[in-house]
């Protein structure tokens, strides 16, 4: 009897929602959850028991929460406390970011203080990847241990270390990080048709360039490219980055040529200029200052749908109660809202400007222009990405469920379902390391094609050393003081030799998830050292074993405390249905009878209230569900009758 292959499945990790989706011989689909949702938002509220709730549930009660509701967590992944607090990201959450005590005085980590829990964001993230893994392990009846998760383009090595992190805690095996844009084109140009929910989705295949699963490869460009090729820009803007990549697609063969962007420009950036015109105004009109956490909350809600609103109406309503004797009421335009964020719309082109010029195109070389992420529905954004490349952008897909379904189809290549397809990624951000004086010495250009390798040789500066320091650095600028460092390491028992006499070969290795390997080794003496970087403000290995054991044996608790949930949450739905069908048709019941089923509503709420173990309500729920047929007997009754006159 043959083994069963491992199911691989893609992950959108997002700033604002998350999918996971799954890839077979029809082509990429999402799988939903048991409502027939596709996305989770990417939400959490952690209760003082120490209970989470993830997603919509978690979204509706945000402003009851505030200092308790976690969003937007990916905008935190792989940065410090530091460089969160003069980025001015800190100041803008109602929720408290932290420096966490470390047993190392170099290591700077920004932690989220829940309620006395203290989680980094790789902990936070790893609650959303649980909740995607288990989605799909009911889908599929049987452990997903297995997946390919993406990231935004620019996402630096600290921030894709923490995400690999964030998978591992969450007890998945990420064999394979792939960006986001690279994922969007996957997607494209492989088709996609429907939902995994249990149901047959709509059959939209779409094919836009390269392959289908059952087609031949697309005809060659107009522009001039070689038969069965294709040039495609994707721009990528969802809620907390965006970034932008230019693909070659040839036959099968998906190469990055370029790619650049903002891990700190989303549409959450645009929300925050609705909330500081309102809080702005409503200082100057009553004199209040909206600084409470649950105002804050409250207003991000509202601004998040003003902004969607906009994308349809030419205008939309805002009203807050803000406390005064009157409501704050204020319309606000498309045309006012596209002046709040066409600054920030405009660092996007730049970025569009820049890539272009890496890949070494204009914008007539581009055959199509690829839309990804929520916030490119909104209608400025469109209209200047069709400005700066001279052509309607595509949207043809789901722009919140492309990536997903792309991580899905890479998922399947490294399955080895899909042999005719072949990735070829590059790096966001040269790399290199600190030399004397301080200047940045890039041993690996942006740009450069995954994986790869690089060597350079140094030598000492100072008679008799012993020991060199390796500072490891990422970024564009010449000095290292303007670049960031990753790590640190150091090779130390060098022999005495005169300054300049040491050769000491340095190599930087990408591997094809662009996680960086640094070594060094002398080479008269032999004597070697290296590092697989772990930023100074990430999790260490064992902080990351600690946790993925931890989540491994409170894994029957966990799972214990899931199930109480899922039970109370559907108690308080078949109560609330049960008391609407009764003052529907209760009048037509007997006394006693509708007695004993208001009795059981009661009885049973108050058991869920109060009991912890699941099984009792489990047996509970049943019971009132059989005791009620009657009931919702009447209820059909009632309707079909109805339908009838």
């Amino acid at each position: 009897m043959t083994e069963r292959k491992d199911i691989i499945v893609g992950i959108d990790l997002g700033t604002t929602n998350s999918l996971v989706a799954y890839c077979d011989e029809t082509g990429p689909r999402i799988i939903a959850d048991e409502q027939g949702d596709s996305c989770i938002p990417s939400v959490l509220t952690f209760s003082p028991d120490g209970q989470v709730v993830i997603g919509c549930a978690a979204k509706a009660h945000a402003v009851e929460n505030p200092t308790a509701t976690v969003f937007s967590v990916k905008r935190l992944m792989g940065k410090g406390y530091e460089e969160l607090l003069a980025e001015g990201e800190i100041a803008q959450l109602p929720y408290t970011v932290i420096k966490r005590v470390t047993d190392s005085a170099d290591r700077d980590v920004a932690a989220v203080d829940l309620n006395g829990s203290v989680l980094t964001p790789p902990e936070i993230s790893a609650l959303i990847l649980r909740q995607l893994k288990q989605q799909a392990e009911t889908y599929f009846g049987r452990e997903v241990r297995k997946a390919v998760i993406t990231v935004p383009a620019y996402f630096d090595d600290a921030q894709r270390q923490a995400t690999r992190d964030a998978g591992q805690i969450a007890g998945l095996d990420v064999v394979r990080i792939v960006n986001e844009p690279t994922a969007a084109a996957l997607a494209y140009g492989l088709g996609v048709r429907g939902h995994l929910n249990g149901t047959a989705g709509p059959s939209d295949d779409l094919s836009l360039m390269g392959h289908c699963p059952s087609t031949e490869p697309a005809s060659g460009s107009a522009s001039g490219g070689q038969a069965g090729e294709s040039v495609v820009a994707v721009y990528d803007l969802g809620g907390g980055t965006f970034d932008v990549s230019v693909l070659r697609l040839t036959d099968g063969v998906y190469e990055v040529l370029s790619t650049h962007g903002n891990t700190h420009l989303g549409g959450d950036d645009f929300d925050r200029q609705i909330m500081n015109l309102v809080q702005r105004e409503v200082r100057e009109q009553f004199g209040v200052d909206i600084a409470s956490p649950a105002i804050r909350q409250a207003l991000r809600h509202f601004a998040e749908q003003i902004k969607m609103r906009l994308s349809r109406d030419s205008s939309a309503v805002l009203e807050i109660d803000i406390g005064a004797s009157e409501p704050y009421r204020r319309t606000i335009t498309r045309e006012e809202f596209e002046t709040m964020i066409s600054p920030w719309v405009e660092r996007t082109i730049a970025s569009c400007s820049r890539a272009l010029a890496d890949a070494r195109l204009g914008p007539e070389r581009i055959d199509q222009v690829v839309m990804v992420g929520g916030s490119t529905r909104i209608p400025l954004v469109r209209r200047r990405v069709e400005e700066v490349f001279g052509r309607r952008p595509y949207t043809a897909l789901n722009p919140d469920e492309v990536v997903a379904l792309g991580a899905a189809v890479q998922a399947d290549i490294l399955g080895g379902s899909r042999r005719d397809t072949l990735l070829l990624d590059v790096i966001p951000l040269s790399l290199g390391i600190e030399t004397m004086g301080g200047a940045m010495g890039k041993l690996i250009l942006r740009n450069t094609r995954i994986p790869c390798q690089a060597t350079e040789r140094f030598s000492t500066f100072v008679d008799g050393q012993s020991s060199v320091k390796i500072n490891v650095l990422q970024g564009e600028r010449e000095l290292a003081r303007d670049c960031r460092s990753l790590g640190e390491f150091e090779l130390r028992g060098l022999p005495p030799m005169p300054a300049g006499i040491p050769k000491i070969r340095v190599t930087f290795l990408v591997d094809e998830n662009g996680i960086l390997n640094v070594s060094a080794v002398e080479e008269r003496s032999g004597i070697e050292a290296g590092i697989q970087i772990i930023p100074a403000h990430g999790l260490t290995a064992a902080e990351v074993r600690r946790m993925e054991i931890e989540s491994i044996e409170h894994a029957r608790e966990d799972m214990t405390a899931h199930w109480l949930i899922d039970l109370r949450n559907q108690i308080a739905f078949d109560t609330q249905k049960t008391e609407d069908m009764l003052a529907k048709v209760g009048e037509q019941m007997p006394a006693p009878e509708r007695s004993a089923v208001t009795t059981a509503i009661a009885e049973l709420r108050t058991l869920a209230e109060t009991c912890s173990d699941p099984r009792r309500l489990q047996q509970a729920l049943d019971d009132f569900d059989r005791q009620t047929v009657p009931l919702a007997e009447r209820a059909i009754t009632a309707t079909l009758r109805a339908m009838d006159t």
